[in-house]
């Protein structure tokens, strides 16, 4: 999708879009005004975010098609749900060049935002398609001033979920621990290093926990570190991010059945916002210090996979009597937050992973997870996300679901009992962080996929985590 601003609406239009107010009806340019505003009328629009109401006028000796669009008060989700709607209504219509009048300024860029995110398809491995289904809409226009700052920053940040959503997208025939590397090397030409380790290199440091899931597939593990420094060095301790990024997850020995196993090829979400955020913050030239981590693994159930009963040795030292194989991304993650803080001294780490089917059962698929060992930093990210409509819900920790994860013959089982699953899984990663560092947990299970359409995506990836991440940076480094 091509979206550009301009003092005036150009020529080639063929579709006029009026930003709209709620209860601005009123104040629309045009000689057909009165007309429109009595149909809107007759058809309940009344400017609601988001809401739309589509008619045809003659200007200049043509007819024109004409959408009203409702813009509710104004701020930024709102303006950003317009610009989904605007894109969801005229894709498919036949229409080609919208232009856009009503706004200036941020509100422009906005809505330029919301309608970039709502555009990204993922059409890849389409070879045929009805007409009617095939995209129209090539080119947004708004008519505005002032509006190339704000949209630079925020052409970034689509950058970055554009990013996201293709990672979660692809089949894992396609993406796996090594091409997922490969995907990330042109953040280099953003000014991320990339630090890569192999198979070799984890099993030097003792990376037990991390392996043991690998060790099924014939598709090699590998641990990813990005690094973005916009600080040039004033920053003395990175923030850093860690995603699980289990490219696709049988369950291995403990197989999960075979009806909707498909969907675990977006069991990496928490590795793709991570690898979208750093695209966003690096894109953007963000004033912070951040290194995002990837423990890539495949879970598979081959000869040489794991067993439920295993102990396995992590590289922390800690022992993990392994009950269900199916618990892979704690055993990722353990790694990657102990190697995060061997090599980079953080004092604040968030991690963000597709950990539990018990958290889509608590949340459904309106909020993540959020867990914490610090109050302020849990307040953060529930503030960062809520702004950017990424919204999280705090679950507990304690000593007394803790000690549900102690084994009878290792430091911990990898599962606690069947209740409190997603609160045993965040407990067992906190196990891993060390004194003093803060950190937090984000179980995204039930947000990284939907299966309808959203104000700001499509059915498929949604790219959530992104924007909260980012937003967290703004506001913990850039205010």
């Amino acid at each position: 999708m091509d979206i550009r601003f301009s003092p005036t609406r150009p020529e080639a239009a063929d579709t006029l879009v009026l930003a709209v107010a709620k209860g601005g009806l009123d104040s629309l340019p045009l000689a057909a005004a009165p007309t429109l505003s009595a149909g809107a009328a007759a058809s309940r629009f009344s400017g609601e975010a988001g809401s739309s109401f589509e008619s045809f006028a003659e200007e200049g000796g043509r007819t024109v098609r004409i959408l009203l669009l409702g813009t509710g008060a104004g701020g930024d989700q709102d303006l950003e749900k317009a610009g989904g709607a605007l894109v969801a209504k005229l894709a498919t219509s036949g229409a080609t060049h919208a232009a856009v009048e009503g706004l200036n300024g941020e509100a422009a860029a906005t809505l330029a935002f919301g309608a970039r995110l709502r555009s990204w398809r993922f059409d890849t491995y389409r070879t045929r398609q009805s007409e009617k289904a095939k995209p129209t809409l090539k080119t947004i226009t708004i008519v505005a001033s002032d509006a190339d700052a704000a949209w630079e920053r925020q052409a970034a940040l689509a950058d970055g979920v554009a990013f996201t959503r293709e990672l979660v997208a692809e089949p894992a025939n396609i993406l796996y621990p090594e091409s997922f590397v490969e995907r990330c090397r042109h953040l280099e030409q953003l000014g991320v290093k990339i630090t890569v380790l192999d198979k070799d290199a984890m099993t030097q440091l003792g990376m037990g926990a991390l392996l043991g899931v690998a060790q099924g597939s014939v598709r090699e593990p590998r641990l990813l570190a990005m690094e973005w420094d916009g600080t040039g060095g004033a920053q003395d301790k990175p923030l850093v991010f860690i995603g699980k990024g289990v490219t696709f997850d049988t369950g291995g020995i403990s197989l999960k059945p075979g009806a909707g196993m498909e969907d675990m090829k977006w069991d990496m979400g928490g590795a793709g916002a991570v690898a979208g955020a750093m695209k966003a913050l690096a894109g953007r030239k963000a004033k912070a210090r951040v290194v995002g981590i990837c423990g890539l693994v495949e879970n598979m159930p081959d000869g040489n996979a794991q067993r439920p009963g295993d102990v396995v040795t992590s590289m922390s030292g800690q022992t993990i009597e392994v009950l269900n194989t199916d618990a892979e991304g704690r055993l990722v993650l353990c790694d990657a937050v102990t190697w995060a803080q061997k090599t980079y001294n953080p004092d604040m780490i968030v991690d963000l992973a597709t950990l539990t089917g018990a958290m889509i059962v608590a949340l459904g698929h309106e909020h993540g997870g959020l867990f914490a060992n610090d109050d302020a930093l849990a307040d953060s990210l529930a503030k960062a996300g809520q702004s950017v409509g990424e919204k999280l819900w705090r679950f507990p920790l304690s000593d007394a679901y803790d000690k549900l994860l102690d084994s009878p013959i290792a430091d911990m089982k990898n599962i606690g009992p069947r209740y409190a699953g997603s609160i045993t899984a965040a407990q067992f990663i906190k196990r891993f962080v060390d004194e003093g560092v803060k950190w937090a947990h984000l179980d995204i299970a039930g947000m990284v996929w939907s299966d309808k359409p959203g104000a700001t995506w499509d059915k498929g990836a949604t790219g959530y985590g992104v924007r909260l991440l980012d937003r967290f940076v703004t506001d913990r480094f850039e205010r």
